[in-house]
């Protein structure tokens, strides 16, 4: 552990660890014991901060999403059209999955985080960072002309998603070439958007 990260807010340097500990080793590795040895802490230091596991990883997949979050306004920042921030937006959720495994799986487990908002008393909730996602999908896909922006919203998702996931595990790069992961997007965008029409 660096000077630097003995300096941070013990809070801090818990989610860091943890976030460190996912991207590396997997979600798997998320004990609260581990994490408290990566913050050079006692192993009864995280409840002051967390008072439950739950909370512990809900806070770890937060910076996930912020990361996400992020990556979508990057990704999104030349489109024009709602179709084609809706691409932008579908091709770094993939790639996302693909680069983070590990951080990927967990942010989506809401059987493991707590996203009532009763996580950290004070603190941000997991529900402040994942809800507005969902939200500018819905918005982009209200946008395409959609005639049930949410439902076409969560349908898309879940294709995208079992895209990710299968990519990710090594599934659909057994019978697809490498290369294919943007064909594979712009089919989800037609089945749950229509065939993109061309310009003018």
């Amino acid at each position: 552990m660096t000077q630097e990260s003995q300096e941070l807010p013990l809070r801090e340097r818990l989610i860091d660890a943890g976030v460190d500990l996912v991207l590396t080793e997997g979600g798997s590795a998320l004990g609260l014991r581990e994490i408290a040895r990566r913050a050079g802490v006692s192993h009864g230091a995280p409840r002051r901060y967390f008072p439950t596991h739950q909370a512990l990883l809900s806070a770890i997949a937060r910076r996930g999403f912020a990361d996400l979050g992020a990556r979508f306004t990057a990704a999104s920042a030349g489109a024009v059209s709602p179709r084609e921030r809706v691409r932008a937006l579908a091709e770094a959720y993939v790639g996302y999955a693909v680069e983070h495994r590990g951080m990927f799986e967990l942010m989506f487990r809401h059987d493991l985080l707590d996203s009532t908002g009763r996580e950290s008393a004070g603190g941000p909730r997991l529900r402040e960072s994942t809800l507005p996602l969902f939200d500018l999908l819905v918005t982009l896909v209200s946008g395409c002309g959609a005639d049930d922006p949410e439902v076409t919203a969560a349908a898309l998702w879940a294709n995208l998603h079992g895209v990710a996931q299968l990519w990710a595990w090594g599934s659909l790069p057994l019978v697809l070439p490498a290369g294919t992961v943007g064909r594979l997007v712009d089919a989800a965008l037609d089945a749950h958007l229509g065939p993109a029409r061309e310009s003018s």
